[in-house]
Formats: structure tokens, sequence, C-alpha cells
């Protein structure tokens, strides 16, 4: 399989529903380096967003200090809804609602960037805003509504140009 030129960044945000050092959220914390190094070692993990306490928990990119951020860099969408959907992460992501506020705007964006780069939290902030004021676009997608990177052949070129239906 040929390297890839494109890599696809994530951005995820959580407004927390009480301070992290509370027992209501004990779990969540208890979680975060499990999951953090299950991220680092699945397939298609490029880069993720971490203090030297190995986590992003303590990084305050919004206005309301009660949001929390992860940003992420993988080499593909399947790679990246393969850690969300289908590992351990899942258990985590099931429980969200314990430990979170419902966001009422955009809380998870991606987009395309080089490989060998990696998203700002500035501009993880920008694709979110992207995404709630004009909806999905190769600018900032969702898992609902993804775009092909932009290298990606299109479906003439990716079946050498003969398009039939099926039967």
């Amino acid at each position: 399989m040929a390297e890839r030129t494109w890599h696809v960044a994530q951005v995820n945000v959580a407004t927390l529903a009480e301070p992290l050092d509370s027992p209501r959220l004990a779990d969540f914390v208890a979680w975060l380096g499990p999951v953090n190094a299950l991220a680092d070692a699945a397939p298609g993990f490029v880069w993720r967003l971490q203090t030297e306490d190995g986590d992003a928990t303590a990084i305050r990119a919004f206005e309301d200090d009660r949001i929390i951020v992860n940003l992420s860099v993988w080499d593909s969408i399947e790679a990246l809804g393969g850690f969300v959907y289908r590992s351990r992460h899942a258990e985590v992501l099931r429980r969200r609602r314990e430990w979170f506020e419902t966001m009422r705007s955009s809380h998870l964006a991606m987009w395309w960037i080089p490989a060998g780069t990696t998203p700002s939290v500035a501009e993880a902030a920008r694709r979110l805003k992207l995404l709630e004021a004009r909806g999905p676009s190769p600018d900032a997608f969702t898992f609902g509504v993804p775009f092909a990177a932009p290298d990606a052949p299109t479906p003439a070129e990716a079946d050498d140009g003969w398009l039939c239906p099926a039967p």
C-alpha cells in the first residue's frame, strides 16, 4: 500500500458536568490512561494532543473552562472510526452522558491535513465553528457526512473509468 499523503485530523470537545477531580468523574479520569494507550497503539494512529501528563485535560482552548478538547491525527477515517466505535473506547463513549453535558453546538469535526503536519488547537476550534456555520464540507465534516482526501481517486478513476450499475 502506498504511503498516504493526507491524514485526517479530528477534534472533539466535551463540557464537563463537574470538575475533573469530582467523584462523579472518577471513572472517566481512570479511563484516560488506558484509552490514550489504546489510541497510541491503534492501527492508523498518527498523533494526539497531550501535555507532559499524557493527556489533554489541562488544555483550555475555549472561553468556557469546563470544555475539554481531544485532538488527534489518523491515517484514514476508517482507522479513526475503528478506534472510536470498535475498540474499548466505545465503552467510554457509551458512558459520556454520565460525565458530560449535552452540547448544543458542534462537538466533533474532521478535516484533511498533509501527512507529517499536526493541527493546532486554534485550527481545531476554527473547524468546529466552520462545521457549525456551514454544515459538513471538505473543510470540516463528520462521520455521518465524510469527505474523501484531496488526492483520493474519483469513483470513475477508482473503477478505471468503467461505470456500470450493478444488475
